[in-house]
């Protein structure tokens, strides 16, 4: 049994966030991977791009950042230079300056330091799944799956238990700018120059960068300086720093990336249990390893793709990619490659040598949180093995309504308790 089986064409036009609005179009990326794994894509909406969607030739040149940046820009829409200087951050640098940035919260995001944090999740999953227990029927999108991850961003950046809500109102009007349950300023659907140097192209940029500086000042007045946000403020070595607009970005990022990406791996993971009875009951025989939470990670890829630019000529597949090319890794196309892995849309709980993508392997840029969100989706399914005896979709479930952000926004469930 697979938990869900792709129903596009083959044909899906991978510019067009509709194209995802009902899942992934597994069927569009398996036929590239088979017959045109460069694949061009003409855009209405901006300069054309080239979709690379097997694993191997994604790991490949995603070692090549010399040939391959990401210092213009990392989704598929155009920017201006003075655009790409306004909104970037560390993800859209390259070496030495993405290196420097990243190595002053790397050992805080570190396997050892969020290890430290289990208890803490425990505890946060325990509350989160009990109250969402009260009723038999549920969305589990917003009551489990959104929960977790919130409020571990308040612990990481420190701010006020009830200003999360708001943040991850925030957050998700930045990620799911293409969706309009997500936002009223749809990016694809509207003609607007007013927030062009916010991130993400929307006034929730503007709101939390507003927030960001408050919050800075309200800790520098009660002189606390621990934690991500004060690290990341640090001169370097050289003596450099990062600017205050580069700090309101990296704040943005936290509060979207850190928040959205983990929330959806959770939520593929519960419509997987739902259609995968079996898993429910592996889970229930112990502990869960590492292992099976990065299957349900590769399972979700919640971050579709990643797109970088061509520093330079080169061939691949018998085509000539140009310098000042944008090229697309396709993520969600490499999880699901079947020369990588075995029954790809099966979830496989024990699967072994899972060397997916879902963190942006083999590169520079691989997610400073991963292992934060491998620990949230161990301990979130650990704890609701232990609580229920059986989980059926009740509903119909929703996807979001864009190509970068692959998640299901609604998951309509029914439990019974153990």
């Amino acid at each position: 049994m697979t938990v869900w089986e792709p129903t596009d064409d083959g044909y899906a036009d991978l510019s067009s966030h509709d194209s995802f609005a009902s899942g992934a179009p597994y069927n569009t990326f398996a036929r590239l991977r088979s017959e045109d794994p460069l694949h061009w894509t003409d855009w209405d909406g901006g300069k054309g791009f080239w979709s690379v969607t097997r694993y191997q030739d994604i790991l490949d040149l995603n070692g090549q950042p010399d040939l391959l940046s990401s210092a213009q820009g990392i989704r598929m829409e155009d920017q201006s230079e003075e655009e790409y200087l306004a909104r970037r951050t560390f993800q859209e640098t390259d070496a030495p300056e993405h290196m420097q940035t990243r190595m002053k919260v790397a050992r805080a995001f570190s396997s050892k330091v969020m290890s430290e944090f289990e208890d803490v999740i425990r505890e946060l999953c325990a509350g989160i799944l009990d109250q969402a227990f009260q009723k038999e029927t549920f969305d589990a999108t917003k009551e489990i799956a959104r929960e977790l991850p919130m409020r571990m961003l308040g612990r990481i950046l420190g701010t006020p238990e009830e200003d999360l809500p708001w943040l991850v109102e925030k957050g998700d009007a930045l990620m799911a700018n293409t969706d309009e349950d997500f936002t009223d300023h749809v990016m694809d659907k509207l003609e607007t120059d007013e927030f062009r140097l916010m991130p993400f192209n929307s006034p929730a940029g503007a709101e939390l960068y507003e927030y960001a500086d408050t919050l800075m000042k309200r800790k520098a007045a009660a002189g606390d300086t621990d934690g991500i946000l004060h690290m990341i403020q640090q001169p370097g070595k050289d003596g450099s720093a990062i600017s205050g607009n580069e700090f309101r970005n990296f704040f943005c990022l936290l509060v979207a990336a850190g928040n959205d990406t983990t929330r959806y791996s959770i939520a593929a993971g519960m419509h997987a249990m739902c259609h995968q009875p079996e898993l429910l009951g592996q889970m229930k025989q112990g502990p869960m390893a590492q292992i099976a939470a990065d299957e349900i990670i590769r399972w979700a890829s919640p971050a579709s793709n990643f797109r970088r630019t061509a520093t330079r000529d080169f061939e691949m597949h018998g085509k000539k990619v140009r310098e000042g090319d944008k090229v697309l890794y396709w993520f969600i196309s490499g999880n699901r490659d079947e020369n990588e892995f075995e029954n790809p849309y099966k979830v496989i709980l024990d699967r072994q040598q899972n060397r997916h993508m879902a963190f942006g392997r083999g590169g520079p840029h691989v997610c400073l949180g991963m292992w934060l969100a491998r620990l949230e989706v161990r301990v979130l399914f650990e704890e609701l093995a232990k609580r229920i005896s059986s989980i059926q979709q009740a509903g119909e479930h929703k996807f979001v309504r864009s190509n970068f952000v692959n998640g299901i926004k609604t998951l309509p469930v029914s439990i019974k308790l153990s």
